[in-house]
């Protein structure tokens, strides 16, 4: 099974939002949709994660190598 894009798992988790929001589901309901949530933000936070291990800046420095991480400056 190929593992969903970032993009698309937040797209999931926003729909279940949304139908949580319109208040239109029973109680049982809710909880599934809140606990299929739970887990699309922990599979966020993973890919977010394993993102972040990944961006990491090597410079050359004659023959050693350094590792520098990636801090993104954040808007205005």
């Amino acid at each position: 099974m190929k593992e969903k894009k970032f993009e698309e798992v937040m797209q999931d988790l926003e729909n279940i939002a949304t139908e949580l929001e319109k208040g239109e589901l029973d109680l049982d309901q809710s909880v599934a949709k809140f606990e299929e949530g739970m887990k699309l933000a922990k599979q966020c936070n993973t890919i977010l994660e394993n993102a972040e291990k990944r961006i990491t800046v090597l410079l050359q420095d004659g023959d050693d190598l350094k590792e520098e991480n990636f801090i993104q400056e954040e808007e205005e």
